[in-house]
């Protein structure tokens, strides 16, 4: 079973396409905008990854988690990246009207993180809270002021991706027999060393709903004259994230900035400032050949760029929180379920901010005949 007790799924229809959401039993659709909570997952994975965050959060909140297109139970159409991640925004936005809100705290994983940011350029949101977020800039190929290295983005998009991976996710592999296996994925790049957890196969389960048709993952991608020699196509899921497509920095300038909450893992392997996901990072380490140098094609400051524009953000009067959890991975909402739901309940406004600093106590000393 991949469901967890008290969560539901359903496909709803909506004008764009096909949409699954997860739910939990018992939650109110009445429920007012200020206490709805809509979890967006990232990139080869779905909304059950949310499953364990949805059940442990109070009862009279109402939590969804949909599927993006391409993943879980949601319609496999095809993704326009020259939209950037727009055509996944804009599916969010159908289901939740149809759904019947009009306005929530919204929470991003990862390409998810994009997916939200997009959303609040275009929707007004109550609060966002991004967890390993991708950069505002995209996913490679720029220097930390967001500048692009190339003018067609090399190194970047479906190109990149491993083809034996995107071989096993089509076949529904779901062993650990080489390093490129979804589960080996999930181990070495999804969660810092040492996390366990009994629910592993259902993360696996979630990781193989990823649809790797035409127009989905991981994209296409045409020649370039420049290192490693090829750029982003037009179509599919990495493409979306390139940065002549994706460019979310724009937050900076909303006029109704809703409050940030940005968590993140210190041995993040996927968004950093040396990931191993980047290929100028790996051409730097020497795994691939003929890298040309920092000066031409320096690996990407992931982190920083986002601590750059959050800066700005709240430089510009925006409220800004940074989580950064010490020996946690991309995945903080599993690897550490505690500090993530405080984090959130605070951000959604569920549950006041501690005094920092706290005020000083004094010892009362009473008597036992009083």
């Amino acid at each position: 079973m991949t469901l967890f007790d008290g969560i539901t799924a359903r496909v709803i229809e909506t004008p764009r396409l096909m949409v699954n959401v997860l739910e939990r039993e018992g939650d109110d659709p009445e429920t007012p905008p200020d206490r709805t909570v809509v979890f967006i997952h990232g990139n080869v994975s779905s909304s059950l990854f949310w499953q364990e965050t949805m059940q442990d959060l109070p009862a009279d909140l109402r939590v969804i988690a949909i599927d993006l297109r391409g993943f879980g139970g949601t319609e496999h159409a095809p993704i326009d990246a020259t939209r950037g991640v727009r055509d996944f925004s804009d599916d969010v936005r159908a289901a939740l009207a149809v759904l019947g809100i009009p306005t929530a705290h919204l929470v991003g994983w990862s390409m998810g993180g994009g997916v939200i940011l997009q959303y609040a350029l275009d929707h007004p949101v109550l609060s966002l809270t991004l967890q390993a977020p991708v950069s505002p800039y995209g996913f490679g190929g720029t220097r930390r002021d967001g500048s692009r290295l190339t003018d067609d983005d090399a190194g970047c998009g479906g190109g990149g991706a491993n083809p034996d991976f995107v071989q096993r996710l089509n076949d529904h592999d779901r062993t650990d027999e080489a390093p490129t296996s979804p589960r080996s994925v999930f181990r070495s790049g999804y969660v810092a060393a040492g996390y366990e957890s009994p629910y592993e196969d259902v993360w696996v389960e979630s990781m193989l709903t990823t649809s790797t048709a035409t127009g989905n993952y991981p994209g296409d991608s045409v020649p370039s004259e420049s290192w490693p020699g090829f750029a982003p196509g037009r179509v599919g899921v990495l493409n979306t994230m390139t940065p002549g497509h994706f460019d979310v920095s724009g937050i900076v300038e909303l006029a109704d900035k809703p409050p940030i909450l940005w968590i993140h893992g210190t041995l993040d392997a996927i968004v950093s400032d040396a990931s191993f996901y980047d290929l100028n990072n790996l051409g730097k380490l020497g795994v691939i050949p003929g890298w040309p140098g920092d000066d031409v094609a320096p690996p990407q400051q992931m982190v920083s760029q986002t601590r750059d524009v959050l800066e700005r953000y709240a430089a510009a009067g925006g409220e800004v929180t940074e989580l950064s959890l010490e020996g946690v991975g991309h995945s903080p909402h599993l690897e550490r379920p505690v500090a993530f739901r405080h984090a959130l309940l605070e951000a959604i406004g569920y549950v006041g901010h501690p005094i920092d600093p706290a005020p000083p106590t004094e010892a009362i000393i009473i008597r036992s005949s009083d």
